[in-house]
């Protein structure tokens, strides 16, 4: 349920807003509905890989990769693929990182108003 809000959402939003909003979404929707610290890091960042590396295939693939591998050129990398890896790459850890936060934040407020 995580990953399919996750990916949903900051598609929608991703072509209004910034890319950070997978920020607010990972953190918002793992401090609502995460279950468990590993679920509420690695949902959303499977969801962000997939999405950020599906939407810049879809993008970069019908003029034959070309800013990809102008970029892999500037980065003096050899390939296109492996930037596309990398850019998957961050774009999950920064929404994993979050969505564990979110979770770890929800929790940290339970234990808070228990005790007090």
């Amino acid at each position: 349920m995580v990953f399919i809000i996750i990916i949903i959402a900051s598609f929608l939003l991703q072509m209004f807003l910034p890319w950070w909003v997978v920020i607010l979404i990972s953190f918002a929707t793992c401090g609502i509905i995460g279950k468990t610290g590993k679920i509420s890091f690695w949902q959303p960042f499977l969801a962000i890989l997939i999405l950020w590396i599906g939407m810049a295939l879809f993008k970069s693939l019908p003029n034959n990769n070309v800013l990809a591998t102008r970029v892999a050129e500037m980065l003096s990398v050899k390939q296109w693929p492996i930037v596309l890896a990398v850019t998957g790459l961050l774009g999950g850890l920064v929404s994993g990182i979050c969505g564990y936060c979110g979770y770890q934040f929800r929790k940290n407020m339970i234990n808070t108003k228990t005790t007090n």
